[in-house]
């Protein structure tokens, strides 16, 4: 198997298309209000603090039979005027021993003043409480809703045994039923295609928001070779936006741009957790496969720790234990999302094994794994560039034989000095097998799992030495800036075979086209 990255798509289509309609965005249902009573008039607190004043000194004086109410000289309506509604609220019912004066509505009514002082106090206070409701509303409302006036609070029944942090998409949504149109709507504006200009021409591939500023991440093979002004990043809804290259790493064949002058709805993504990813769970790709933006695929993840190897233009290789799908992927689909059920990204696309330079997709794409993904760009973000952890060995494949049973594994051929290595006594030809109890299956392998480290972190190796097996403690460290490309890679093997070293696998492919064409 043959594992590349993937190459831009040059040239025009051989038949016009359009791009997939835009979804519209969709809008928050209002919640139900009732409407207030109607009320003629709202009162200030002073009106209705004269009000009660009014209504207290008519309590205490004599009302006399002919003469204008004394209340009306405080801002209390005229005799015969109807009274101002200031809520649902009626007058108090006429005490027991006498009734109000038709006359004067605002005057004493005959009967004994303390009980008439009692009675209006409280009807001038629910008047003052109900105005209160009727008018700030709002924020009684939300005194009550936020517990500091009361501890009873609003409950829903379909929030319990859900975690507090439940941020996923499409919630519905599972592996085993997979709701693929519901995840593609609430996924799509977080997926973006990018179109590079470079000395070498134009290229196009895909990325995906991971901040609501504009950062974006992608591969490094998507944007290596661009300059100043030179990235595009096209919306899902047709926006085209500036961007700049924030940082890369042909490492990991990691990336991260910015776009400029970020408008304010962009809608980041939610990353998940690429370890909980088991063989055969549902997956969806989304990007922009031969400059067909925001297309969606779907299948299974077909194995986990895949180590997959790419190498462009005779730069660093990209050493990964990768995601494998069987999603169609192809050229353009490199540096977009890989989902999973629930609408969270789990990797990023970014090579297919191929049969030809002309194949594309046969069923077998690679994603690197978000975590790692992850821990990358926030290395990119923070400082333009990104640390990798350090070994010290350069490696081989090879087997080895330990309590009777065989096994692949990564054969050291030298040891750095004063490396982590050197340090935990790793010796020429050990074979390790194991890393923190994860099966080595070659020399790719381990240095896969040793990337997706971090500098400082501890780790077991399970190592084969003369026939026994035992465990090494290594503690990693940060690799040295001059250390070469070449550490702990593939140690190249003695080849007589006369085939041409530094060919890629499409100039390879095209080597032995033309080997059987002279012969």
């Amino acid at each position: 198997m043959t594992s590349t990255p993937e190459q831009p798509h040059r040239g025009q289509q051989d038949h016009p298309t359009e791009p997939l309609a835009v979804a519209q965005p969709t809008q928050r249902l209002p919640l139900p209000v009732t409407p207030p009573a109607p009320a003629p008039e709202r009162l200030t607190p002073a009106q209705q603090w004269a009000r009660y004043e009014a209504a207290q000194r008519a309590t205490r004086e004599p009302a006399l039979v002919g003469a204008p109410a004394p209340a009306a000289a405080h801002g209390a309506p005229p005799a015969g005027a109807p009274l101002p509604a200031t809520g649902p609220a009626t007058p108090p019912p006429p005490p027991a021993g006498g009734t109000p004066s038709s006359a004067q509505p605002w005057g004493p009514p005959a009967g004994p003043a303390p009980r008439r002082r009692s009675r209006a106090w409280l009807w001038i206070t629910a008047g003052v409480v109900t105005g209160l409701l009727v008018g700030g509303g709002a924020v009684a409302t939300a005194q009550l809703l936020d517990g500091s006036s009361s501890t009873q609070r609003p409950a829903s029944l379909a929030e319990l045994g859900r975690p507090a942090d439940d941020t996923v998409p499409v919630a519905g949504s599972t592996t085993e039923g997979p709701d693929w149109p519901a995840v593609a709507a609430a996924v799509q504006d977080s997926v973006v295609a990018i179109d590079v200009t470079t000395s070498a021409g134009e290229s196009q591939g895909s990325g995906v928001i991971i901040s609501d500023d504009g950062a974006i991440l992608t591969n490094n093979h998507v944007v290596s070779g661009a300059g100043d002004g030179q990235v595009a990043v096209t919306l899902t809804d047709g926006r085209i936006l500036e961007a700049e290259v924030t940082g890369t790493d042909a490492s990991t064949d990691l990336a991260v741009i910015q776009v400029l002058d970020a408008p304010d709805d962009l809608v980041p993504a939610v990353l998940g957790d690429s370890d909980a990813v088991t063989v055969g769970e549902s997956v969806m790709a989304v990007g922009n496969p031969l400059g067909l933006a925001n297309t969606v695929t779907t299948g299974i993840v077909s194995a986990v720790d895949r180590p997959v190897s790419t190498q462009e233009n005779g730069g660093e290789a990209a050493v990964t234990n990768a995601i494998q799908i069987d999603a169609a992927v192809n050229p353009g689909n490199s540096g977009g999302p890989l989902f999973d059920a629930q609408g969270q990204v789990i990797g990023i696309t970014s090579s297919i094994a191929t049969l030809s330079s002309e194949s594309g997709s046969i069923g077998l794409g690679f994603a690197i794994p978000v975590n790692l993904a992850e821990q990358i760009a926030a290395q990119l973000i923070a400082d333009g560039e990104a640390e990798h952890a350090f070994l010290g060995v350069t490696l081989q494949d090879g087997t080895a034989t330990a309590d009777g049973v065989t096994r692949r594994g990564a054969v050291v051929q030298s040891v750095t000095d004063e490396s982590p290595a050197a340090e935990a006594g790793l010796q020429v030809d050990d074979v390790i097998v194991a890393i923190d109890g994860d099966v080595v299956g070659g020399s790719e392998s381990l240095t896969a799992f040793v990337r997706g480290m971090s500098s400082g972190d501890e780790a077991t190796l399970t190592v084969v030495r003369g026939g026994r097996a035992l465990e090494v403690d290594v503690t990693l460290a940060t690799r040295p800036d001059d250390f070469g490309q070449q550490e702990q890679q593939p140690a190249e093997p003695d080849d007589s075979s006369g085939i041409p070293d530094g060919m890629t696998p499409e100039d390879l492919w095209e080597w032995f086209q033309q080997q059987q064409e002279q012969g």
